[in-house]
C-alpha cells in the first residue's frame, strides 16, 4: 500500500513509542465537528503505520470505542500488489471511512467512499483487481509490527524517509510481520460473508474478501454488534 496515485506497489509499515504523536486537541472540519485530516499523524508511503496511529487517535478522541472494538482496518491490494487506486480504510460506529491517503473528503460515508474509490462499473485488467484484507482493529493493534526494512533499497538507503517515532513492535514482541498483511492471494478470498464474519474476530491477519463484498460485509458486522 502507498500514497494514492495511478499505480502503486503496495508498500507501508508501523511504530512503537507513539503516545507523543497522539495529541488530544483536534482541529475540526465541517459542521459535524469531526477532526480534520491534519489532526492525524501521516507519513507518506507508510500507510500501515498511519492506520495504526489513526485507530489509536480515534479511540483517544472518543470517536471510537476506547478499545477500538468498533473499528476495522482494511488493506487494499492484490496478488501483484498493483492497484488502480490504493488507500487505507477504517469504519467507525456510523460506517465512516477514515482514509488518510485518499483525495476524497475525510472522513466519508462508506457508500460514497466505495462508489468513488472502487468505481466498480469500470472493467479493470486482472492485474488491478482489488482484494481486501479486513482486520478487527483491536487485533491489528495487538499484532501489527514493522521494522521498516521493506522501505530500504538494496544498498540500505531509505526509499522514502521514515517516521520520526520508533518502529512499532507487536505485543508479543514481534518486530516485523507487515508482509503477512500485504501479501494476498485470490485463492484465499472468502466468498461467503457469514464465514468471513466468523473468522474476522479470531484471525490475527483478518479475512480476505472481494471489493464488491465490502458494503454487505460491513452491514453484516453492524447487525451483529
Amino acid at each position: 500500500m502507498a500514497e494514492c496515485s495511478k499505480v502503486e506497489d503496495g508498500r507501508g509499515d508501523a511504530g512503537d513509542t507513539v503516545s507523543a504523536n497522539l495529541s488530544t486537541g483536534p482541529s475540526c472540519s465541517g459542521t459535524d465537528l469531526l477532526p480534520a485530516w491534519s489532526s492525524f499523524t501521516h507519513t507518506p508511503f507508510y500507510c500501515e503505520e498511519n492506520v495504526y496511529l489513526l485507530c489509536k487517535k480515534l479511540s483517544m478522541l472518543g470517536l471510537a470505542d476506547p478499545s477500538a472494538l468498533d473499528l476495522f482496518v482494511v488493506f487494499i491490494s492484490n496478488e501483484d500488489k498493483k492497484l488502480f487506486k490504493t488507500g487505507n480504510q477504517k469504519r467507525d460506529k456510523e460506517s465512516l471511512i477514515w482514509d488518510l491517503d485518499s483525495s476524497l473528503s475525510f472522513p466519508l460515508p462508506l457508500g460514497k467512499y466505495v462508489s468513488e474509490t472502487f468505481r466498480q462499473q469500470l472493467l479493470l485488467k486482472s492485474t488491478f483487481r482489488r482484494i481486501l484484507r479486513v482486520i478487527h482493529a483491536p487485533i491489528f493493534l495487538r499484532h501489527f509490527a514493522s521494522n521498516r526494512t521493506h522501505m530500504r533499497d538494496s544498498l540500505g538507503n531509505w526509499i522514502s524517509p521514515p517516521p520520526s517515532y520508533e518502529p512499532i513492535i507487536a505485543h508479543d514482541g514481534s518486530e516485523n510481520n507487515i508482509d503477512e498483511y500485504i501479501r494476498m492471494h485470490a485463492a484465499d478470498v472468502v466468498t461467503n460473508i457469514n464465514a468471513a464474519a466468523l473468522g474476522l474476530y479470531s484471525s490475527k491477519y483478518g479475512v480476505l474478501i472481494h471489493e464488491a463484498m465490502l458494503q454487505d460485509f460491513i452491514a453484516l458486522l453492524r447487525g451483529a454488534s
